[in-house]
């Protein structure tokens, strides 16, 4: 058993989350005053944006979130996919960390929350648990464990305070975002925050999530593209999840493959988003690269982490299903019909202002109009589609917030051609998509 040597405790009550939150704001500050003296001593005038601005600063904002985790490090994790070349490069590159890059939790305080859950003689359940966790994200850290049976599992273990702290967490950070200048005036957190308060709850409850882990595999089936780690329930409480181990690589490794097995990857995550859109009635909305792996023993896809998975109204759907028509056929109107229905505009949206979404459908839609493969890595899709979203959320004569449920959606579209652009992948979506359309 061995302990992790990037070990930090997480503060776990209401009061001592706050009070780290104060030590990053008070580090900004200190190093704004450092950053003004320099100036000084170069015989410049010390201008207070290039004071907050500096990579020192935000890889202390970066640090800070990553020793609290839970949802104050989820919304650095959500700042760095969705605000794009809206906040500053140093801050962008030094929250890109948070995707996949945390602390994890001394020994110490691992042990006393196994023993909470599973009794002072917890160990007596295992052959072997390792106390170094093999990853370790924004609520909770995964341990590789042996059982006296001899099956592998993955343990995950819920940070404490996470549950508790979510909403009061995610309106703190954003306060201190905003107050110490990290963030441009004009950007609004809005929707950000509520999917962030809204995603943390779902996945801070295990029980749910080890249900949606079912569910899932009750759908895939034995399909052959796919593999999903099983639950084990014996082990199972509101705060650790249990389930068999599964290997796997980093999704993002594959861009050294062939191109004929990324091109077979990205077109099993495609045919996943059509089946869940279409034939599941759900989705796993969290679209981190992280959820996903390949073994490479059995050539499979891996699917991990179902915290927040979210049901899909049959009119939702459909609602889709009529929009993706519309594209393919090149009919406009029927397009702008199934956005309406779907909620993307209200009475006070002028008619440019309707022209400028469709123009976004339109071209969300470019992959499945396209003749043949579709070559996603030099398409620039991922990024024209992030600018073209951006422009309308920070006209204020625009705003308009549409359904959640589609804002979760278009995450995970945005996350999947995000991927397939990562692999540089090549798919003929509109082939794929007629089974389902």
């Amino acid at each position: 058993m061995e302990k992790n040597q990037r070990g930090l405790t997480v503060p776990a009550g209401r009061w001592s989350r706050l009070a780290r939150l104060g030590v990053m704001a008070s580090t900004v500050a200190g190093g704004m005053l450092a950053e003004g003296a320099r100036q000084l001593a170069r015989g410049e005038r010390p201008k207070v944006n290039a004071m907050l601005l500096t990579p020192a600063n935000a890889r202390r904002v970066a640090d800070e979130l990553s020793r609290l985790r839970g949802a104050a490090m989820k919304v650095g994790q959500l700042l760095s996919m969705d605000a794009g070349d809206l906040i500053p490069p140093a801050l962008a590159e030094i929250l890109a960390r948070l995707r996949s890059d945390a602390f994890s939790m001394p020994m110490s305080q691992l042990v006393v929350i196994l023993e909470q859950a599973w009794g002072k003689d917890w160990s007596e359940h295992f052959e072997r648990f390792s106390f170094t966790p093999a990853a370790a994200a924004s609520i909770g850290q995964v341990h590789e464990a042996t059982t006296r049976e001899g099956k592998r599992l993955a343990i995950k273990v819920q940070y404490p305070g996470v549950r508790e702290s979510i909403d009061s967490d995610v309106d703190n950070v954003a306060a201190l975002l905003r107050i110490s200048g990290l963030l441009p005036a004009a950007f609004d957190l809005r929707s950000i925050l509520d999917d962030a308060k809204q995603q943390l709850h779902a996945e801070a409850d295990y029980r749910a999530e080890g249900a949606w882990l079912k569910t899932y595999a009750d759908h895939l089936g034995p399909h052959a593209g796919f593999l999903i780690p099983e639950l084990y329930g014996e082990l199972a409480t509101s705060n650790i999840l249990a389930m068999t181990w599964v290997e796997g690589v980093s999704i993002e490794s594959l861009v050294l493959e062939s191109q004929s097995l990324r091109d077979r990857v990205a077109h099993q995550l495609f045919d996943l988003v059509f089946r869940e859109l279409f034939d599941f009635k759900l989705t796993q909305s969290d679209p981190n690269f992280a959820n996903y792996r390949f073994n490479r023993e059995t050539q499979q896809l891996v699917l991990l982490d179902f915290g927040a998975t979210r049901a899909i109204l049959p009119s939702f759907s459909g609602s889709y299903r009529d929009l993706m028509h519309g594209a393919i056929r090149g009919d406009r109107q029927s397009m702008f019909a199934a956005a309406e229905s779907i909620g993307y505009f209200n009475q006070d949206m002028t008619f440019e202002q309707r022209a400028l979404v469709m123009d976004i459908f339109e071209m969300a839609c470019e992959p499945l109009c396209c003749q043949g493969p579709y070559d996603f890595a030099t398409s620039g899709l991922p990024r024209r589609m992030h600018d073209a979203g951006m422009a309308l959320a920070l006209d204020r004569d625009f705003w308009h917030t549409p359904p959640i449920d589609a804002l979760f959606l278009h995450r995970k579209l945005a996350g999947t051609y995000l991927l397939a652009a990562r692999i540089k992948a090549r798919v003929d979506i509109g082939a794929l998509a007629k089974a389902y359309l």
